[in-house]
């Protein structure tokens, strides 16, 4: 049986907090961006928490970071 590997575009976008949330970057903040409001590419800036319905496999992807 192989070794399970962790899924690498998940290692480089998702972040595990010391509490076991995970952490991820917000999107639309690139693309398009002279479109938006300074104040909506500002409050994009933020980091935010990946939704409860992702989060199992999130997990799975990532599960062997920590």
């Amino acid at each position: 049986m192989p070794k399970m590997r962790s899924h690498s575009g998940s290692k480089k976008r998702f972040k595990i907090t010391g509490t076991g949330r995970v952490i991820r970057h917000q999107a639309g903040t690139s693309h398009l961006a002279p479109g938006k409001t300074q104040k909506q590419t500002r409050q994009l800036r933020k980091k935010a928490s990946v939704s409860r319905a992702d989060l199992g496999r999130i997990k799975q992807q990532i599960a062997n970071l920590k």
